[in-house]
């Protein structure tokens, strides 16, 4: 096995009917930007009922028809925020937890330290977080709150530190694939190639996700020399 086998986000997810919800993080192959995107499916009615929204820097996600919303306590969160030099994306309200202790001056690790899965036995889904911070080198880091048992009981907290190498990329997602209940993502975060081109990057995430189970995608580049910053958006449900 070679562990530093690297592929195409794409190749990463093609025919798998659900991989949850994803993050990636790297630097684009000429060092010249950072990379992340973050994307969501659905099994149920109340989990396909989204739409991501940008607002400024942050991306928000709403409810696509709002008189189908069940319950919004796990699916009603904001997964981008950015503050001072940092970029933080999540697939939940961790977010919020992460810019509020980043903000106070503590860590990504303090902050996830606070927090748990979520409790929606039995798949007891991982929260997935990173943080990019940009200085003199890129650097991120990468975490996953997964449960100890099929009970629930305890919480196992894995983190991945990594500075950027042109071209790589790391890719973490919730699930291994479909099941009942749903198998928790194992191991380090998959490495994978960053393009250049952000839309080769958004559609190779987009089009290789399960036609019935992808709701939205949201892939952003920042320039490494003024921090300027490109976005791509897809909805399924516009």
């Amino acid at each position: 096995m070679n562990v530093y086998q690297t592929e195409e986000i794409g190749k990463r997810i093609a025919g798998n009917p659900y991989v949850g919800r994803g993050i990636a993080v790297g630097k684009t192959k000429d060092g010249t930007k950072a990379a992340v995107a973050y994307f969501i499916m659905g099994r149920s009615e109340n989990s396909r009922n989204r739409i991501f929204v940008e607002n400024g820097d942050e991306v928000i996600i709403h409810p696509y028809d709002e008189s189908k919303v069940e319950d919004p306590s796990l699916i009603i969160y904001s997964p981008i925020r950015k503050i001072d030099n940092k970029l933080i994306a999540t697939n939940g309200d961790q977010t919020d937890t992460i810019y509020d202790f980043v903000k106070d001056g503590k860590s990504f690790e303090d902050a996830l330290d606070t927090r748990c899965f979520e409790p929606d036995g039995p798949n007891w889904t991982p929260r997935i977080s990173a943080m990019l911070t940009f200085g003199e080198e890129l650097t991120y880091k990468m975490s996953i709150l997964k449960s100890a048992d099929a009970e629930g009981t305890q919480c196992n907290r894995y983190t991945f530190s990594y500075t950027a190498i042109n071209g790589l990329g790391h890719f973490i997602h919730t699930y291994v694939t479909d099941g009942n209940p749903i198998p928790t993502f194992q191991g380090e975060p998959e490495r994978i190639i960053v393009p250049d081109d952000i839309d080769e990057f958004t559609n190779d995430i987009w089009n290789n996700l399960d036609e019935n189970n992808k709701i939205a995608v949201y892939v952003r580049y920042v320039s490494l020399a003024d921090g300027t910053a490109e976005n791509r958006m897809i909805n399924k449900y516009n």
